[in-house]
């Protein structure tokens, strides 16, 4: 079966990533090339110290250098580019829901839907339920949102007693950044173990009973070529 031309291959689109984000965050390219050299200089740098004269043994350390090396290259890169996918998103209604409708961990669980919206200006508070307790995530730059995440933080104390709950502003001045929010999510101090955050995850969505007029979340892919592990 001939192969769809408007259908490119997986190393291309990952080829058209790397571009546009050496592009947009030249940076990037450099510290990976510069990663990519030091393995491969450490690799040897090691490889003459177990082989020596050893020309076997110190050829498979260079094949295995340049491979690692390779690796460290796609990791940085993909990082950097998922970095810049966010950033080009960030203060975008939606943005956050993107966000946690990518690979969260396994040990968390979360919807790109919100729990509560101002449907006027559009200011959202989404939910995270993981080892950390409840996480609230409010979005939005308006003066109404910390009132937002208070109001749900009380429901949650009267659904979940006990339960900690953890408040977040997702916001590029003096709030957590978008591509940050994972990772500071995950550094809050653990308390529930996981039948725990089975227990409260299904009280809780036992409650959501309304749906709401909510901004959908957008596709960070989508953004950068013109997305948990326990």
């Amino acid at each position: 079966m001939a192969k769809n031309p408007k259908n490119p291959g997986r190393m291309r689109q990952l080829m058209r990533v790397y571009k546009i984000t050496a592009k947009n965050d030249p940076a990037a390219l450099w510290l990976s090339l510069l990663s990519f050299l030091g393995v491969i200089a450490l690799g040897l740098l090691v490889g003459w110290l177990v082989n020596g004269l050893n020309t076997f043994g110190f050829w498979l350390w260079v094949i295995t250098s340049v491979v690692s090396g390779a690796l460290v290259f796609m990791i940085i890169m993909s990082k950097r580019a998922e970095r810049n996918a966010y950033m080009q998103i960030e203060g975008q209604a939606g943005a956050v829901g993107a966000v946690l409708d990518s690979q969260i961990r396994r040990s968390w669980r979360a919807s790109s839907t919100p729990v509560a919206v101002n449907a006027k200006t559009r200011e959202a508070v989404y939910r995270m339920i993981g080892p950390a307790g409840v996480v609230l995530i409010g979005e939005g730059s308006g003066v109404r949102i910390k009132q937002m995440l208070d109001d749900e933080a009380r429901k949650i104390s009267r659904s979940a007693p006990g339960v900690p709950v953890t408040k977040l502003h997702v916001h590029i001045d003096g709030g957590v950044r978008l591509h940050a929010l994972l990772s500071t999510v995950y550094k809050v101090k653990k308390s529930l173990n996981r039948s725990e955050v089975t227990t409260v995850a299904n009280r809780l969505d036992a409650l959501a009973g309304s749906a709401l007029p909510i901004p959908k979340g957008i596709d960070p892919m989508k953004m950068r070529a013109p997305k948990r592990k326990a």
